[in-house]
């Protein structure tokens, strides 16, 4: 018979949050199975799975004070978890891409240094974005540059089949980078807009 798990009620919550240490320790141990569920469908891996519940649940035992509603927690901690997940992406494209880059004659720019983040981050939302067993094969073949075979052993996959998978994350990458695409013109104008601390778009704020 399965265990089901329930998210701490509202008064546990606002306990906590007025300061009861017993009430906080229930409701971080109450949350850790709902948290670790959302990370193991958000992150690329088991490691980074875990890796992003321990971070959500650091900040729920020291932040629960900002959560405005008790009714929210879960809203909020799914945020927690998805944002960490973006993260990890995003990080291991950055490694990539300082992997494989040739020595630079030359110091970017700062308008070449923004548009390689907002490239980036575009690239570490549109592979996040992707279904769970896609956004692995994805990552260990393509970004860690694992071995196929290491990478159909992992994931319990015969070659043929996580090919077949692989083929079909890089389709629905290419796919979401495409539809997300924006003009060049609109890309430089932004990351000038950024490297010299410029409102996006040039309109200046009061």
């Amino acid at each position: 018979m399965n265990q089901r798990f329930t998210w701490p009620d509202e008064r546990l919550i606002k306990a906590a949050q007025d300061g009861d240490v017993t009430s906080l320790t229930t409701v971080v141990m109450e949350s850790q199975p709902h948290v670790r569920r959302f990370a193991i469908s958000l992150c690329s891996s088991p490691q980074d799975a875990e890796d992003a519940a321990q971070e959500a649940l650091i900040i729920l035992y020291r932040k629960i004070g900002t959560l405005r509603a008790t009714g929210a927690l879960a809203s909020w901690m799914f945020r927690i978890v998805r944002n960490e997940c973006l993260r990890q992406v995003r990080l291991l494209v950055s490694q990539s891409d300082e992997a494989t880059a040739e020595p630079a004659a030359a110091e970017p720019s700062a308008e070449d240094a923004v548009l390689h983040r907002l490239e980036a981050e575009r690239i570490a939302a549109a592979v996040s974005a992707l279904p769970r067993d896609q956004r692995q094969v994805l990552i260990m073949r393509d970004v860690q540059g694992l071995p196929g075979k290491t990478v159909a052993h992992a994931l319990g996959l015969s070659s043929a089949a996580m090919k077949s998978r692989l083929h079909r994350a890089r389709a629905a990458l290419r796919h979401s980078l495409a539809v997300t695409d924006q003009p060049l013109g609109q890309a430089a104008d932004q990351a000038r807009d950024q490297a010299t601390g410029q409102p996006v778009g040039g309109v200046s704020r009061p």
